[in-house]
């Protein structure tokens, strides 16, 4: 029966895939526990479901399966309502395949845990294929970004969209083009900078690139300064690099040499870091290195401002 299926896939996630088998000493014991809690996970499910709104009246042309599915998804954490509107393909996609999924996510070391956080971000990989999308990505890790096994986990959590790409259409594609700039260290590109890889080239990466050439910086120096700060590939055109270039080249007053230097400077918010600290930087009368104006704490900024002459 399909309650059978809702309570067989609530068993697996939360409660088979880190439980140690008995000792020999035990396993009659086990065995009466292991029973005992079937039984109440058999029983959960069912009253879950029958208490659960979609058995209000109004929803009563929902099919039994359809409806399981829905609370299935609730008890993993995920919230079924975006994941349908994101994935309109979880209508048809049965509990069976989905299981398979989450059964082959933990067997590449993805803890019950992660899955919220994985399927809310990415909805699509409930539905996708483990043979032709997500495998694939699993090898990708492994030969491409030389990530061994027992990192992958690390890597997923740090960017779950990667679950989600093509390894064809994206993934090497991206690889290839950050390698080409200068990106030599590939367990940055996993560990820390991954959401690069998940970034079109054609429309996020080579714009960004093309920007910073367009405020007067060469090729070379562009290259540089990602190279320094990747996350300025990541960093919007329009509400951070135009806003910011503005104010440090107006308001500021400084030259292009500084900001190649310190490209950090974009990674800083405009509001709540930028504009005070120079605004109290110009009252006090004194010149303070950007890099020392914006990556100090606010107790250092003050003993800077001291140290420079500002009382």
């Amino acid at each position: 029966m399909p309650l059978t299926a809702a309570a067989a896939l609530q068993s697996s996630l939360c409660f088979s895939s880190h439980n140690p088998p008995p000792s020999s000493s035990t396993a009659s014991n086990s065995q009466a526990l292991n029973t005992s809690t079937n039984t109440q996970l058999a029983a959960k499910p069912k009253s879950l479901l029958q208490k659960h709104p979609l058995y209000t009246p109004t929803h009563t042309k929902l099919s039994l399966q359809f409806k399981e599915k829905i609370l299935c998804l609730e008890i993993m954490g995920v919230d079924a309502g975006k994941a349908l509107s994101q994935n309109p393909s979880l209508h048809t996609a049965s509990l069976h395949s989905i299981h398979s999924i989450i059964s082959f996510l933990q067997s590449k070391g993805i803890h019950q845990k992660d899955l919220p956080k994985i399927f809310g971000m990415c909805p699509n990989i409930l539905t996708s294929s483990i043979k032709s999308d997500l495998n694939p990505v699993f090898i990708f890790l492994s030969e491409d970004l030389k990530v061994p096994e027992h990192s992958f986990r690390k890597v997923i959590n740090k960017c779950p969209r990667l679950l989600a790409c093509s390894v064809i259409d994206q993934l090497k594609p991206a690889l290839f083009y950050l390698q080409r700039l200068g990106f030599k260290d590939l367990a940055a590109l996993a560990y820390h900078d991954s959401v690069l890889l998940v970034s079109s080239v054609e429309k996020t990466l080579i714009p960004k690139l093309e920007f910073l050439q367009s405020l007067g910086f060469s090729r070379d120096e562009a290259v540089g300064m990602v190279l320094r700060c990747p996350g300025l590939l990541t960093f919007s055109i329009e509400n951070n690099f135009k806003p910011k270039f503005e104010y440090f080249s107006v308001d500021m007053g400084k030259k292009l040499e500084e900001l190649k230097q310190f490209p950090q400077y974009f990674a800083f918010s405009l509001e709540k870091r930028i504009k005070p600290r120079h605004m109290e930087v110009v009252q006090r009368g004194v010149e303070v290195p950007l890099p020392l104006m914006l990556k100090s704490t606010d107790d250092e900024f003050r003993e800077l401002l001291r140290e420079f002459g500002g009382g």
